[in-house]
């Protein structure tokens, strides 16, 4: 067990406060006709019986880590994968991917490195980076301090989207590894990294991008989740059915060495509250065939 003084509050994120911020949002999304406020990509109808999907996210405060430590191009690939996993949890088949970079003072090799690292992860989901924004903002951002943000799209047929609304008590929980910690939570890192060093490649390793994974399950799935902020129950409550919950089995698998440093500092409550802890994406299936089971949807 972890010192209980090491929390995410702590450390100036409160994921309490920010859920209160979701819920005075919902009014004014839904009053522009949006629909299924809340779920990791927002749904668009074209009319035809397809649909659009998006989703923006940004890399957060793992930059001024991989700044330090010279490894910009991973959260290049970070922002990349995060958008494109965002917009898979419905079902949709992602097509292209917009950037957005600002900064104190542009620094062109830093720019480079992290739109670099975004093409990588695109070429490899066959998704088109078709443009963004630099912009060059003294007075908001730190001196070298810089942000990366980030919205991806795709197109899913309406009979073919995946929604959550077909789990079922008895379904099935598959975790898909991570890599470790991805890109959720390093505002807490960094606070832990002032009390003990890691060096662990695991610690800024890339989000890993789970395309392959959803297509290879979407015809079975009854559900997607991306576990970013929020844990692994945080992520997977939010595409079961009212009425529904999730039993895990916490020991189902093994976790990266990364999460057994944060635990030497981190309570195992607040853990599971803020890190994926190895599992990096959820899918809600009848059938598990091979993959890993991390738990069960059973009634509240």
């Amino acid at each position: 067990m972890g010192d209980e003084g090491q929390t995410y509050a702590a450390a100036g994120v409160s994921i309490d406060k920010s859920e209160a911020v979701v819920e005075r949002l919902r009014a004014a999304v839904e009053s522009t006709g949006a629909t299924g406020f809340g779920a990791f990509a927002g749904l668009h109808p074209l009319g035809d019986g397809r649909l659009l999907a998006a989703s923006t996210d940004s890399v957060g405060t793992k930059l001024s880590l991989a700044r330090q430590r010279g490894a910009l191009r991973l959260c290049g690939a970070d922002l990349a994968a995060h958008c494109i996993n965002d917009v898979a949890t419905c079902g949709a088949d992602p097509l292209f991917l917009l950037d957005y970079v600002a900064a104190n003072r542009i620094d062109l090799e830093s720019v480079a490195d992290l739109v670099e690292g975004a093409a990588g992860v695109c070429r490899e989901a066959g998704v088109a980076l078709v443009g963004g924004e630099t912009a060059e903002l003294p007075g908001i951002y730190r001196e070298d301090e810089l942000d990366f943000a980030g919205t991806c799209v795709g197109l899913v047929d309406h009979a073919r989207l995946i929604d959550g609304s077909r789990v079922e008590e008895g379904d099935a929980v598959i975790g898909l590894p991570s890599v470790g910690v991805h890109a959720n939570g390093f505002t807490l890192v960094r606070r832990v990294l002032e009390d003990e060093d890691y060096t662990g490649d695991d610690l800024l390793a890339p989000t890993r991008l789970y395309l392959a994974d959803v297509r290879r399950l979407r015809e079975r799935a009854h559900a997607f989740a991306h576990v970013t902020g929020g844990g692994i129950l945080g992520n997977l409550t939010r595409v079961l059915p009212a009425g529904l919950r999730a039993e895990l089995d916490w020991e189902a698998w093994e976790r990266p060495p990364v999460f057994g440093w944060l635990a030497r500092h981190v309570a195992e409550d607040e853990l599971r509250r803020v890190f994926n802890l190895g599992i990096g994406y959820l899918a809600v299936v009848p059938d598990p065939g091979d993959d890993l089971v991390i738990g069960r949807v059973v009634s509240e």
